[in-house]
């Protein structure tokens, strides 16, 4: 028995074992790069609010065109474990399945385009660049750029219900009003503040399967 009709899943620390604006910020050094993993960690346990992070980082980092590129090659390469599978399975069973991320457009899409999703049902924040390819900044008006911008996302969209999210962050509990469930994932990272949020919460893509499907 379908337990869910829709459901949303996270990408960094989700879909996919990277945090891509840390990789990213890896390519700058490492102090560049431990000054970014903190402003994430903090977003992500809910101690600062996105907007206060998400446009600092992109400054410290002003990723390349060709740097989003390789980005995407390594979500693909560090793809959670059955989330194909699991994916495919709940697809073919006919539940709607979307993906809504704080991260960036360009790079989550071969992401998606590998696990089997639609570019069309996919929600992140797209960049933009100079004819060279460097970095001339991102869609500010994108709502997923900002503090509880997945709920206003989620709730936009009017999935098939019950819906569950999916995810590791803060940002992903945020839209329990939007959905029917809460589902942390904790297959990459576990966030105590984030789990004392969910309904439910699994360490695999077996685990969502089960979950959904029964």
């Amino acid at each position: 028995m379908i337990r869910f009709r829709s459901v949303i899943l996270d990408v960094d620390s989700t879909l996919t074992g990277l945090e891509g604006i840390d990789w990213l910020a890896a390519q700058r050094g490492p102090a560049v790069a431990a000054r970014v993993a903190r402003l994430t960690d903090l977003a992500m346990s809910g101690e600062k609010s996105l907007d206060d992070v998400f446009e600092l980082r992109l400054r410290e980092v002003r990723p390349s065109r060709s740097e989003v590129v390789r980005l995407g090659a390594e979500y693909v390469r560090l793809a959670a474990i059955g989330a194909a599978e699991a994916i495919r399975e709940m697809q073919e069973a006919g539940v709607r399945v979307v993906v809504i991320s704080g991260g960036i457009r360009e790079a989550v899409l071969p992401l998606a385009a590998a696990l089997g999703v639609e570019a069309a049902d996919v929600y992140a924040v797209g960049l933009s660049f100079t004819p060279e390819g460097e970095f001339a900044g991102h869609d500010t008006r994108n709502r997923l750029a900002h503090q509880l911008g997945k709920r206003v996302v989620a709730a936009g969209l009017a999935l098939p219900r019950p819906t569950a999210a999916v995810g590791d962050g803060m940002t992903d509990a945020e839209m329990k009003p939007a959905v029917d469930c809460f589902i942390a994932y904790t297959g990459f990272v576990r966030r105590d503040a984030v789990t004392k949020q969910a309904d439910a919460s699994i360490g695999s893509f077996r685990e969502l399967r089960e979950l959904v499907l029964g």
